[in-house]
């Protein structure tokens, strides 16, 4: 085919001058260097030289390693690698303390690709792991006390640590779709969790199977048919100002979850 290689296909290349030029300025005034959807392969090392930047958004491109020099983004809080072709991160990754946004979903992930330095990142708000092949969580994932929202869905988990349901701030926990042995046990270790948390599914109806659609709408009416049965003093949950693990790309939900 054309533009192949020895290394695979060529993707473009990102020169100093498109890199700065892809710095956006985001509402409460950081800088964000957005090379999404741009064909890129590799990590681009040329964005090195603009390692002041506040977020990274490397989303939807064809890269299969980030370099330990991603320690370099030292002010970085906001990293967005989600539908790419990751195999490993870097134990680098856990010298990014300031990182509060880390989305690493859809990508090629296992157990033994996610290092145990990631549960470094104290001051992290959201980790969105969900779409790889990961079979067994970091059991130090309990130091991540700043934790708020966990993305494991699509994977290939059969527990999930104790130390995860005891984080203090945890609101939303996505962990459909695993083989989990023991669904009952794995409900009975959350029950508590669960009744402080906001555990959400959130995926576009376009981007589903007819069977899983057929399920999910099933599933819809059985929740509308206990609602009508409920009191009807019964407060309703209101997510109206709900975010997608992909940050504020409201406007993205539907790329989000990818074939």
């Amino acid at each position: 085919m054309p533009g192949k290689g020895k290394g695979g296909p060529k993707g473009k290349k990102i020169t100093l001058k498109i890199a700065k030029n892809s710095i956006k300025v985001t509402f409460d005034g950081k800088r964000r260097l957005d090379l999404s959807k741009m064909g890129i392969t590799t990590f681009p090392k040329v964005i090195l030289r603009l390692n002041d930047i506040d977020e990274l958004d490397l989303s939807r491109n064809m890269i299969k390693k980030i370099p330990d020099t991603i320690e370099k983004f030292t002010n970085l809080r906001w990293l967005d690698l989600h539908s790419n072709q990751i195999e490993k991160l870097p134990e680098t990754i856990g010298n990014l303390q300031g990182l509060l946004h880390l989305n690493v979903c859809n990508n090629k992930l296992t157990s033994k690709t996610v290092p145990v330095e990631i549960t470094a990142l104290k001051n992290l708000r959201l980790l969105n792991l969900g779409l790889n092949t990961i079979d067994l969580l970091p059991t130090k994932m309990g130091a991540m006390q700043e934790l708020q929202e966990i993305g494991l869905f699509d994977n290939q988990l059969t527990a999930i640590p104790n130390s995860i349901a005891k984080l203090p701030k945890l609101k939303k926990l996505n962990v459909k779709r695993n083989p989990f042995k023991d669904k009952e046990e794995v409900e009975q270790e959350f029950q508590d969790s669960i009744k402080r948390m906001e555990v959400l599914y959130l995926v576009n109806e376009n981007d589903l199977c007819e069977p899983c659609k057929t399920k999910t709408l099933n599933e819809r009416q059985k929740q509308n048919n206990l609602k009508a049965l409920a009191p009807s003093s019964q407060k309703k949950a209101n997510f109206d100002n709900f975010l997608t693990p992909n940050s504020t790309a409201r406007d993205n939900q539907d790329e989000w979850r990818t074939e």
